[in-house]
């Protein structure tokens, strides 16, 4: 596939997606809905989703900023332990999944939950199995931040053991061992970031600190890269693409304390195109990023193909919006593939 010059990609799905609210929602909810046909929305906003009517409102409010595009916002709620069947049952048709957060783990979990023991998460587990309800889990404990990953293997294994029926989603993976994992049970699935699949913790921290590539879970090994590269490009039909597209104004990442998350939405497709093509797997490409997912959540996505084309694409330094700017990775360098065209 050397020589392709055009490359299409039909329905792509992005299954980890934070696009926050307010003004911020206003900038970076067209620069996902413009070239994806759906996403899975992430919950943790400020306060947490948690109800049927917070649910809808925010969902109204995605529906508003992306108007202009055929796009389809899949939302989330909030995990809490103790969510009744009767509630499941109500808002079941409004929600793709759940998300739990461990307490204090990343971006706004601060009212996540503060305890992982099976027993402790049983009512709200069993209800969504029951009613086949999957979960999403940001899997880290508060060890030492390389190991947090690893450390949280086992408390997957004990849920995916508990509740066979319960599809769960181990979210932006970043190491060989959740790869390993995949395989090991019926019910585990998982999705992977773009940047998990470029670098590793030294291009983040090994020379001078790159603000704008520092996220949750931080970046690892490169046996770590290695292997969840080779997942997605074979298409791993229990892998999806998950961009964990996560924006902060600018002063928030380039300050003291800086706020973990890589935004990636305006140049996802492109990137990946153009990795996918270095390494021979372009024929993969719409597996990882729409066929699996659809799969997996029993989805009928809007109808969209983005068009790539082989010509050079300068990532821009900013996007802005009032008096405030969003950095994407890869700000100002120049890209292999452009968006042609959106039908």
């Amino acid at each position: 596939m050397s020589d392709i010059s055009i490359f299409e990609i039909n329905e792509p799905l992005d299954m980890h997606l934070h696009l926050r609210d307010g003004d911020m929602l206003s900038l970076v909810g067209p620069l996902t809905s413009e070239t994806f046909s759906g996403a899975l929305v992430m919950p943790n906003l400020v306060p947490p989703i948690t109800t049927k009517e917070e649910l809808l409102s925010y969902k109204q409010r995605i529906n508003d900023v992306c108007s202009d595009d055929n796009f389809e916002p899949y939302v989330t709620l909030f995990f809490k332990n103790d969510y009744s069947y009767e509630f499941l049952e109500d808002i079941k048709n409004e929600i793709i999944a759940i998300k739990l957060y461990p307490a204090g783990i990343t971006t706004n979990s601060e009212t996540g939950v503060a305890s992982m023991d099976v027993e402790v998460l049983r009512p709200t587990l069993e209800s969504m199995s029951k009613l086949g309800i999957p979960l999403c889990i940001h899997g880290e404990t508060n060890g030492f931040v390389m190991d947090r990953e690893k450390e949280f293997m086992p408390i997957y294994e004990a849920l995916a053991v508990s509740f066979p029926n319960l599809k769960i989603i181990m979210e932006h993976i970043t190491t060989k061992d959740a790869i390993e994992l995949l395989d090991k049970y019926e019910n585990l699935y998982a999705t992977v970031t773009l940047h998990h699949l470029l670098i590793t913790l030294d291009d983040v921290a090994g020379g001078m600190l790159q603000p704008h590539l520092f996220c949750k879970p931080i970046a690892k090994k490169p046996e770590d890269r290695t292997a969840l590269l080779h997942a997605a490009l074979e298409a791993h039909p229990k892998l999806m693409f998950g961009s964990d597209s996560a924006p902060h104004p600018k002063h928030k990442k380039e300050s003291c304390g800086c706020a973990a998350g890589v935004f990636t939405s305006p140049i996802a497709l492109q990137v990946l195109t153009q990795l996918f093509e270095k390494h021979g797997k372009l024929d993969n490409l719409n597996k990882f990023v729409s066929l699996n997912a659809q799969k997996v959540y029993n989805l009928t996505p809007v109808k969209k193909t983005v068009k790539l084309i082989k010509k050079d694409f300068i990532v821009p330094t900013a996007y802005e919006y009032k008096d405030e700017s969003v950095v994407p990775m890869y700000w100002g360098e120049k890209l292999s593939w452009s968006i042609k065209s959106i039908n």
